[in-house]
């Protein structure tokens, strides 16, 4: 392997024997990336991707166990998801029943003569999953997180992110050229001539074009409190004379609103713009092909593999998943809580939970140490810094309850004449109505955020907590098998990451109640920011991909990465047998990925996360400890001047 790889603004030749000095990455992974194979229906292989596909495995055994009848469901709930994992695999049924279950949206949409009739329909199409060209939905208010509010959102484009749209980006008409073409392929599926299609399609192709101005890139959705726009009911509904957006809030809230929060106001700003009688053609048909592309998933197996195409493509995958794992990933999808509560309970259990349980409250001391001994804060804001801190709630493993939601989730089945479509839109239906009921009402902070299934971790800013599923609680990241430093390295640094998260450019500007509010002295607040940029420069700019770092877009997890990594090395260094190598080598570890082209491109463009072999070489050179540890001196590849250095937390 002869790759070049940019590691700390250093060009290095990445072989499979890397030294440690040049690149501890590739020294960590190199023989791993030798032998490593991206299976043909994945973009992507690697430490995370490996325990997400033991998960897979396990509860795809165990699914058709219980199909045999080897148990019994632990609950209601979980049989109810088996029945829809028998539906979701009868492909006989699927295919035989062909495009009849997705016949009466299509008709829904055809029937539209006019922008008018549209209008007089929306709070009906949102209440029953049909698309606008808007989101609205009920979060936390993020000034007073005790109460539901309401939001509004731009609606997605085509591509992943706006910078595909711009005329130096080959990747972008490519992409497109393959979106149309499978949208017209399934147009033609559903009954419609050639010529109708194509004309839908380029319809659709020019009212995506009309978004693009409006809409957030990545960068600027990265920055949360740009998001946090509240308007008044009478400003919001202003922004259109074509669409009754009063009627259409008051539809489906069970009351009208004093204040509508809007996450990007250049888009309604818009609104008559892009959506007008002159429009509503373009309009239709984005309608229509968002209805055949979103829910031909769920029809025959034809249907499936053709409306996976796009997807496909922006990746980089060569193959659809397998009929099994389709259905797996739905059902477990769709009764998401179901499949985490007795995957924990079987899988993690009581023990497991106390005992990482114990490893957070370790680092949140930890954490809570550094800040006390804070050289650049002031004494008042460090005193709401660990305020915030003691207010943070942990929660590991899996809920304590499932959500009473999945209690009204009933399958019908085949045998009573059901549909897999029928079963999913019902389904929606029943989640997009609970969250519109929950307007205005007090906020239940017990919520997760993620199923225990789920390998991966999250802090939320507007309820200030913290998430570990059971899934990410295995090796790389923890086990009994492994070294204290080693799991320092690996899950410690990655509870550390969460917490950090509470106090990167992002959480810093909410309080220990999840509110957004400044609790920063001006100078403190300056100091933050000056050091957050050197972040941001220390990656801006790195080559990586075919493409560039875009260091504003991932400065939130650079600052987690670093603050993790820093509390994890102290408590690593608390241990009576420490050892640094260890805690660094699996730091690497578990960030090792395979992935192909476009599949990075795509996460360089769009994700706020930096690609991980950066992540894993990056963040180590602002630790003294790094260099001491492999002994890593000047005209070594790893090596990063002292001043270039970057520590916050």
């Amino acid at each position: 392997m002869n790759t070049q790889y940019i590691v700390g603004g250093a060009s290095v030749t990445a072989a499979q024997n890397a030294s440690i000095k040049d690149n501890l990455y590739m020294h960590v992974n190199g023989a791993w990336l030798e032998q490593a194979t991206i299976p043909a229906d994945k973009p992507v292989t690697g430490g995370f991707q490996d325990l997400a596909d033991d998960v897979e495995k396990t509860l795809m055994h165990d699914y058709q166990a219980y199909h045999d009848g080897k148990f019994t469901a632990p609950n209601p709930m979980f049989a109810e998801a088996m029945k829809l994992h028998t539906l979701a695999s009868d492909f006989t049924k699927r295919d035989a029943d062909g495009i009849t279950p997705l016949k009466p949206l299509i008709a829904q949409v055809l029937a539209l003569k006019n922008l008018k009739q549209y209008d007089e329909q929306l709070g009906d199409w949102l209440l029953n999953d049909m698309p606008l060209p808007f989101y609205v939905s009920v979060s936390p208010d993020w000034k007073d997180t005790t109460r539901h509010a309401v939001f509004v959102e731009a609606p997605s484009l085509i591509l992943p992110d706006k910078t595909y749209y711009a005329d130096n980006n080959p990747a972008g008409p490519q992409l497109l050229k393959v979106w149309a073409q499978m949208s017209q392929q399934l147009l033609q599926k559903c009954g419609f001539t050639a010529d109708q299609a194509h004309r839908h399609v380029e319809n659709a192709l020019a009212f995506d074009r009309a978004l693009v101005p409006y809409v957030m890139s990545s960068e600027e959705a990265a920055d949360y409190p740009k998001q946090y726009n509240p308007q008044s009911f009478a400003k919001f509904i202003s922004n259109s004379h074509f669409l009754s957006l009063d009627n259409l809030l008051n539809t489906v809230l069970p009351q009208q609103p004093q204040q509508v929060i809007v996450t990007n106001p250049k888009f309604f700003q818009a609104l008559d713009q892009i959506i007008n009688d002159h429009t509503f053609e373009q309009l239709k048909s984005w309608l229509l092909i968002d209805v055949v592309n979103s829910f031909s998933g769920y029809l025959s197996e034809e249907l499936r593999q053709l409306s996976g195409m796009f997807n496909r493509a922006l990746v980089g995958s060569q193959q659809a998943i397998s009929q099994a794992k389709h259905a797996y990933r739905l059902t477990t999808s769709v009764f998401s809580q179901v499949i985490g509560d007795y995957y924990g309970r079987k899988y993690f259990g009581e023990a497991a939970k106390t005992d990482v349980t114990a490893m957070v409250q370790k680092m949140i001391a930890i954490y809570k140490k550094r800040l006390q001994n804070n050289n650049w804060l002031s004494p008042a804001t460090r005193d709401k810094a660990i305020l915030k801190l003691d207010k943070i709630v942990i929660k590991v493993g899996y809920p304590d309850k499932i959500k009473p939601i999945y209690q009204k989730f009933h399958v019908k089945t085949a045998a009573a004449g059901g549909t897999l479509l029928e079963n999913i839109l019902h389904f929606n239906k029943i989640s997009i109505a609970d969250n519109l009921a929950k307007f205005n009402q007090d906020v239940d902070r017990s919520i997760w955020g993620m199923p225990a299934q789920m390998v991966n971790a999250m802090y939320d800013p507007s309820r200030n907590d913290i998430t570990f599923p059971a899934a990410i609680l295995q090796a790389p990241f923890y086990s009994l098998q492994q070294s204290a430093s080693a799991n320092y390295g690996g899950i410690g640094a990655v509870i550390a990451h969460e917490i950090s998260h509470a106090f990167d450019n992002n959480g810093a500007q909410f309080d220990e109640l999840g509110n957004l509010n400044n609790w920063w002295t001006k100078d403190d607040y300056a100091h933050f920011k000056q050091l957050t940029q050197a972040m941001i420069d220390e990656f801006d700019g790195i080559a990586f991909a075919g493409g560039k770092v875009n260091g504003k877009l991932v400065v939130s997890e650079n600052v987690a990465d670093l603050g993790g990594l820093s509390c994890a090395l102290e408590a690593t260094k608390h241990e009576e047998h420490y050892n640094l190598k260890e805690f660094f080598i699996n730091w690497a570890t578990i960030w090792r990925m395979k992935a192909r082209p476009q599949y990075q491109q795509m996460l360089l463009a769009a994700d706020v996360h930096a690609p991980h072999e950066l992540r894993a070489n990056v963040q180590p050179q602002n630790f003294a400890e790094f260099y001491e540890t492999f002994d890593i001196h000047e005209n070594d590849g790893m090596w990063l001047a002292p001043e270039k250095r970057v520590q916050i937390w």
